[in-house]
């Protein structure tokens, strides 16, 4: 049953109600990974500058070495690469807001863009994930289930994949609605294509 589970994490593992705990902070920034509720679903995390955890992250879901990673951030200030006069006219179209959108890259590190040479950057409109991205720097943020599973919609769920092997849990509540960010690519020309 879900509730012994749930007597497990409170005990065992660092468990938190708000993602704005500077415990949750000071976790991140040490190089921590940890299951907390983005602005759509729940998410595995950690620095996006920080190799090893990027890499743990890539182990515990098992996740194509090939495919680059969704990157949260607070600000376009925060990406790695200067968008395009294209570019740039775009993100200001549609963020804030659950909508991803794959640039190219190539001033990013090579464990972000992997074989692709882009990244998937979204910026949320959730007040306090925004205030944790400030506080941490731009976060990766896959789906909290192994590849090919279905998403955590609870943070028990999310236990279920992960246990004790993340370091902390942010209980967001329930997902009520699991549809994925939008996904928009744009390409080396400067054209858009809708993924999903």
């Amino acid at each position: 049953m879900r509730s012994d589970k749930t007597i497990v994490i409170a005990r065992d593992m660092k468990r938190f109600t708000t993602v704005n705990s500077s415990d949750v902070i000071d976790l991140l920034r040490s190089g921590a990974v940890g299951i907390l509720r983005t602005d759509t679903l729940y998410g595995i995390v950690c620095r996006a500058d920080n190799q090893a955890a990027v890499e743990r992250i890539y182990r515990l879901k098992d996740r194509s070495e090939h495919k680059s990673p969704i990157v949260l951030v607070a600000s376009v200030d925060q990406l790695f690469d200067v968008p395009s006069e294209k570019a740039a006219e775009l993100l200001k179209s549609v963020w804030p807001g659950p909508v991803s959108v794959i640039l190219p890259s190539n001033a990013a590190p090579k464990w972000l863009r992997r074989e692709n040479d882009s990244i998937a950057y979204r910026l949320p409109a959730v007040e306090p994930l925004l205030n944790l991205i400030l506080q941490t720097g731009p976060l990766i943020a896959p789906s909290a289930n192994p590849e090919g599973q279905v998403p955590a919609m609870t943070v028990d769920e999310a236990y279920d994949y992960f246990g004790e092997s993340v370091d902390f849990y942010v209980d967001g509540g329930f997902v009520e609605d699991n549809t994925p960010s939008k996904l928009i690519r744009v390409n080396e020309n400067g054209d858009t294509e809708r993924i999903r």
